[in-house]
């Protein structure tokens, strides 16, 4: 079976998936998507309103800031695979919106079989973890972003190098123009270094 084959079929099975009680409150399962022998693979930690509803990782307010990123650095955003740890949508209601929640560590266990399926198909030479919850997904255990950042970390869940970085999500969190700036650089130099 060609790997393409394979990643279609394990994307149906993801589909079905009912691991956790996540998929009862979301609109579909988010699926990783790009070349399926990208050298570099992204993971960020849950798909957002906007990726929920699309089906596709990364289209939201934090896709266009890692859209951003990626230019920065130079990185062509179809070269690389793009993932969550976590595939369905956690939120709560505020009024008629859905706001994001931090999945659980059950609930990253729960999922990471399809990362797990996702690595060994694709086999990228770096993973880039985005964010705590990601770190988590590829790691196994909780791991600062804060002294890790940058650095390349060895994965006994997946066999290839972790670079721990920051979530997208996280520049737009910055209030002022010029942390907003620094941070988007910051996360770009990440992605420079994960890509070399």
């Amino acid at each position: 079976m060609s790997v393409g084959k394979r990643l279609a079929e394990v994307r149906r099975e993801a589909e079905r998936c009912r691991a956790c009680p996540l998929w009862k409150g979301a609109t579909q399962t988010v699926f990783g998507e790009g070349p399926d022998d990208a050298r570099l693979m992204l993971v960020g930690e849950q798909p957002g309103d906007r990726e929920d509803i699309a089906g596709h990782p990364f289209v939201g307010p934090a896709g266009r800031i890692l859209d951003e990123a990626l230019e920065i650095s130079g990185i062509d955003r179809s070269t690389v695979y793009l993932t969550n740890g976590v595939e369905h949508f956690k939120y709560r209601m505020r009024g008629k919106r859905r706001i994001h929640q931090r999945p659980s560590a059950g609930e990253a266990t729960a999922c990471r079989r399809w990362l797990e399926a996702e690595v060994a198909i694709v086999e990228p030479e770096v993973i880039v973890a985005l964010g705590a919850t990601a770190a988590y997904s590829l790691l196994g255990h909780a791991t600062p972003i804060g002294p890790n950042r940058g650095r390349l970390l060895d994965s006994e869940l997946f066999g290839a190098p972790v670079l721990v970085t920051t979530h997208p999500s996280s520049v737009l969190r910055e209030r002022e123009r010029e942390a907003r700036q620094e941070a988007l650089r910051a996360l770009a130099a990440d992605l420079s270094r994960a890509s070399a």
